[in-house]
């Protein structure tokens, strides 16, 4: 997608809103105890109030609200029964169609309290987010992007998860262009202004960058038990600082 008019700026905008009251909620909710199940019925309920379904329900009939993966889950987690604990690593990515548009963001939170290793995760994830967008303005190529969140994980000692990319958002769930987390100079495309992509690490502390399916035919986790954590905002591209539009 790119956005040209006004209504379209604003309609991404909204998405991008309930998007972001989504993960407010759901961070404010994880605690000791509480189940992911209980926390995909309450992002449910924050949809439901902006008259918001689950793209990933509509597109794939994916039988949740939100993917909540835990520990060495990376992605596409279903939510589950089995109550969190202290120190779990627990990823949130919500993804609601909003009048005809769609968001797209994730954010990795520790259940308290957490270890040291964990919290530097977390912080890579988030860092290496920043140092893409750093990259990623009009003119330069979609690789640019990668090459900076790879750079930045790599100083931080863990591992990009090379099988999952980045992608375009907006009318649909995943648009073109891929976007990867790591630097492939063959991807000869250029960012242009107004181009919505979502950019998002996934960043492991194993060794392998490689990723499994779990036997549910929707998780995806790390192939060596690695814990992983992922940080995902909406952009729009701007000839300067990108336009994050689910902050």
């Amino acid at each position: 997608m790119t956005i040209t008019t006004e209504s379209d700026l604003k309609g991404m905008q909204r998405a991008g809103q309930v998007v972001a009251e989504t993960l407010r909620a759901l961070r404010a909710a994880i605690r000791p105890g509480v189940t992911p199940a209980e926390l995909d019925a309450l992002a449910g309920q924050v949809f439901e109030r902006h008259g918001a379904q689950s793209a990933p329900r509509m597109t794939y009939q994916a039988p949740v609200n939100v993917f909540i993966s835990v520990n060495d889950d990376i992605v596409h987690g279903l939510p589950t029964r089995r109550p969190l604990a202290t120190g779990d690593v627990v990823s949130l990515d919500v993804t609601p169609f909003v009048h005809g548009y769609i968001a797209d963001a994730a954010v990795t939170v520790a259940v308290p309290p957490a270890s040291p290793v964990v919290m530097r995760l977390i912080d890579c994830a988030e860092a290496a987010f920043h140092a893409g967008m750093g990259a990623a303005t009009a003119g330069r190529p979609v690789h640019a992007i990668g090459q900076a969140v790879e750079m930045e994980v790599k100083r931080r000692g863990f591992t990009v998860l090379r099988d999952l990319f980045g992608h375009g958002v907006g009318r649909a769930i995943h648009e073109e262009p891929n976007v990867p987390n790591y630097y492939r100079p063959q991807d000869r495309k250029k960012l242009h202004e107004g181009l919505v992509i979502a950019v998002e690490p996934m960043v492991s502390t194993g060794r392998s960058h490689r990723v499994r399916t779990r036997r549910d035919g929707w998780t995806l986790s790390t192939t060596d038990g690695g814990l992983a954590a992922h940080f995902e905002h909406t952009v729009m591209i701007t000839k300067e600082k990108p336009l994050i539009l689910t902050a």
